[in-house]
């Protein structure tokens, strides 16, 4: 026996849902979201939300001590997790559950799996069932903390995001692995919430190094102004052991003191964080049973996967390799969902929202640092690279609005331009906020708006987006 539905989602995190909900709206088709942890997926509970819970209380305090007339003491970490805990729900996904089905989804709890041609195995506590798609399949099962291949590493039980993000106590000494945005972020709590000693082992030369180098060295800068944080490159453990490790719950330290072997000696911290990447969670997902490799799911701009004839598998988000960000996971779910309904009408797919094209070359991203890193587009090195005719404007962020709103505000900005179409390929900002800047800069590369025309879009004054006049001041500067 089977259940038949015109659409199923495998995983109910962000992408998940979005692509859910898009396939049906506004029609009488059904779809099934099955989840094999809690609705809501990742981001709600183990990484994004967590994570910016714990981040905000130190931007803040950060905020107050830097305005004269205004005390403030440090975080009171019992109140830190509370405030974080109700984010995420203390991991009840009841919420998620009923929104579900206020859209007309049918959540369905267990482990899915393809068995063939639109057909989806279920296996729950409650026994095995099977579900048939009358149109798609949509896979979003996201991905998994990656576990480096360091001698000692997986038996000392080391912390991944979702230790780090979930953490009931701030342990005196970590060492983290890694200098990406989780290693980054996860120093910058840590810091705020009273660790006193946090290394980052990083084996490359540069943090983030996707970024802009000016932006990898004011967040370097930013760490060790903390007086907690060191970073060391060019090093990776060569031995990793642990005193009596235990498996004593997420979050929780685990075992005794962590030794790392380093080139110029050991390193001894309470616990150690692992942030060297994710790997795809479709290892137990039926891929073979489709004829499709292991490991990431290759799909064309409409999110269906390649190599599957007949449109009706597809991959959103983190699973498809495109781009790691919830916010374009839900974006590519936006677009697989209407490409699917298009699909089962009949109706043609013209028109740019059946297409997935800002994961390509404009995509925004903030990391949530002190200070903040927001950016959209390329940088200057991958627009070279790409063979735009490029040029570059870059200024210390100095207007009325940045200094009204603290009195030791520190920033750069930084465009790419593409000097033979006058538009803007890439943007740079870091300083605090700068996340709340960014979506001007996305507009004006997603629109491709020629710079002549953001001389027309007047910052109000006195606002710190007052930079982007003052940007365009440089420029013109330079252009005369």
């Amino acid at each position: 026996m089977t259940d038949d539905y015109d659409v199923i989602v495998i995983g109910g995190g962000p992408a998940g849902e979005n692509a859910a909900a898009y396939a049906i709206a506004g029609s009488d088709r059904t779809v099934a979201l099955v989840e094999r942890e809690l609705f809501g997926g990742e981001c709600s509970y183990w990484a994004c939300i967590p994570s910016k819970a714990l981040l905000r209380p130190g931007a803040v305090l950060d905020l107050a001590r830097a305005m004269p007339g205004v005390t403030a003491s440090g975080p009171q970490v019992p109140d830190v997790f509370a405030r974080r805990d109700t984010f995420v729900h203390h991991h009840d996904d009841s919420s998620q559950v009923e929104w579900a089905k206020s859209e007309n989804i049918v959540p369905v709890r267990g482990a899915g799996r393809l068995i063939g041609e639109k057909l989806v195995r279920v296996d729950s506590d409650d026994g095995t069932k099977v579900l048939r798609a009358r149109h798609a399949v949509v896979l979003a099962t996201g991905t998994t903390a990656a576990i480096p291949d360091i001698p000692g590493v997986a038996e000392a039980l080391p912390w991944t995001s979702r230790d780090a993000t979930n953490l009931t106590v701030v342990p005196r000494r970590v060492g983290i692995i890694g200098g990406g945005v989780v290693a980054c972020e996860t120093a910058t709590w840590l810091a705020e919430l009273g660790a006193e000693e946090v290394t980052l082992l990083v084996r490359g030369d540069r943090l983030l190094p996707r970024a802009e180098s000016f932006a990898s060295e004011m967040i370097l800068q930013g760490l060790r102004d903390t007086g907690v944080v060191k970073v060391r490159f060019h090093t990776e453990p060569k031995l990793v052991s642990r005193r009596e490790p235990t498996d004593t719950g997420v979050g929780n330290i685990h075992g005794g003191p962590v030794t790392l072997v380093l080139d110029d000696g050991e390193l001894e911290v309470d616990e150690l964080v692992v942030a060297t990447g994710r790997i795809p969670a479709t290892a137990d997902l039926g891929l073979d049973t489709v004829d499709l490799p292991a490991g990431y799911i290759e799909v064309d701009d409409q999110l269906t996967a390649r190599g599957v004839p007949g449109h009706w598998l597809y991959a959103v988000g983190d699973v498809n390799h495109r781009v790691a960000l919830t916010h374009m996971g839900k974006y590519q779910a936006r677009v697989a969902g209407d490409v699917i309904a298009a699909r089962a009408e009949g109706r043609p797919l013209d028109g740019m929202r059946f297409t997935a094209s800002a994961d390509h070359q404009q995509i925004p991203q903030v990391v949530y640092t002190a200070p903040e890193l927001a950016s959209v587009g390329l940088t200057e090195h991958e627009a070279r690279t790409a063979g735009h005719a490029v040029d570059t404007v870059e200024l210390d962020i100095a207007v009325a609005g940045s200094a009204l709103s603290r009195n030791d505000f520190h920033g750069h900005a930084k465009l790419v331009i593409d000097t033979a179409a006058d538009r803007i390929l890439g943007a740079t900002f870091v300083g605090p906020d700068m996340g709340e800047q960014l979506h001007a800069a996305t507009i004006a590369v997603v629109g491709q708006v020629p710079l002549d025309t953001l001389w027309n879009a007047v910052p109000a004054f006195p606002t710190v987006s007052e930079f982007w006049l003052r940007l365009l001041e440089t420029w013109r500067g330079k252009s005369i």
